[in-house]
């Protein structure tokens, strides 16, 4: 299995951290395996595949070069380095543009296990994955980002409350399937086959959440490691259809407060996912409440809230899809 031993301290000083850049590979595997996990990655996908497929065709060697920098069970270095705290996509990919290319052949032919195939033996492959990752930030992630950098935001509040509350063990082992805090400064972070990495005194380690349900672990030398993680799914799912019937009920911003909270979700989550104003989502969660439709929780220093059986059954008349909760 994937074991990393990590000292006390340097777990005390781990962060949780927006990464542009993960984002956008997060969003090429999606597009690779060209399946999504729910209606949202779906829709994301019909409208992206097309071009993303167009882009591979345009050049002979993109999709080989993906296959081979996604591997089987490795990735390729030089086509994912480790993001550092407030690294924009510019400049991670920029790390990726100045790989040379005898090292971008050898990292490929690690995640291959074998030799590359003929269209792969070049001196452009660091260009070629910094062209087409170029492509897949700016054609399918940079125009969602506002709302995915609040979704990823909600998640590292959950994420860091739940820190506070149960200490790092609760949180390692629900990051991702996989991961568990074994206890005697052992954490693993896959279940795959490889040697245990000591992670060195003072190195950075950084959690780093996405949208898309896919994870991976990448570290940079011995001075920073980072585990991606998926965030949790009832946030990256939030934009789901509200009925119009329900809409003219009781008003767009609380019958989609009410569609969003099938899990139960705090006050700023909820204005991380919608966009709207503190005082807003306040207001529209007192009328809820007085309408018997949402109740509210503590949950250690968090107050969450989430629907009533009232409010799933006015769900359940005006035809609006029913959200399993999730984790």
């Amino acid at each position: 299995m994937g074991l990393w031993q990590i000292d006390t301290d340097t777990l005390a000083r781990s962060r949780f951290v927006l990464s542009p850049f993960a984002e956008t590979f997060a969003s090429l595997r999606l597009l690779h395996a060209g399946t999504g996990a729910h209606p949202g990655e779906q829709s994301w996908l019909r409208e992206h595949l097309p071009g993303y497929r167009a882009h591979l065709a345009a050049d002979p060697a993109a999709g080989p070069l993906v296959a081979a920098a996604l591997g089987t069970s490795w990735i390729a270095d030089f086509f994912c380095p480790t993001s550092s705290v407030g690294e924009s996509f510019e400049d991670t990919v920029s790390r990726v543009r100045a790989t040379g290319a005898d090292q971008a052949r050898d990292n490929l032919r690690v995640s291959l296990r074998g030799p590359l195939p003929a269209v792969l033996e070049r001196d452009d492959l660091p260009e070629r994955a910094t062209a087409l990752l170029t492509h897949v930030w700016e054609e399918t992630v940079r125009p969602y980002w506002d709302r995915r950098r609040r979704v990823l935001e909600a998640d590292v509040v959950a994420r860091t409350a739940r820190v506070n509350q149960g200490g790092w063990a609760a949180v390692l082992d629900s990051l991702k399937p996989g991961t568990r805090w074994l206890g005697e400064s052992r954490f693993r972070v896959n279940h795959n086959a490889y040697p245990p990495r000591e992670v060195a005194a003072g190195a950075e380690l950084l959690f780093m959440p996405v949208t898309p349900r896919t994870s991976w672990v990448s570290w940079e030398g011995r001075e920073r490691y980072a585990v991606v993680y998926p965030c949790l799914g009832v946030l990256a799912e939030g934009e789901r259809p509200v009925p119009a019937g329900l809409e003219a009920l009781i008003g767009t911003a609380r019958a989609g407060l009410l569609v969003l909270l099938g899990t139960p979700l705090s006050t700023t989550q909820l204005v991380a996912v919608t966009g709207q104003g503190l005082g807003s989502v306040g207001r529209h969660l007192k009328v809820l409440r007085e309408a018997g439709l949402v109740e509210r929780r503590r949950a250690g220093r968090s107050v969450l809230y989430g629907r009533t059986a009232a409010g799933e059954v006015l769900l359940e008349a005006a035809g609006a899809e029913r959200v399993p909760a999730s984790g």
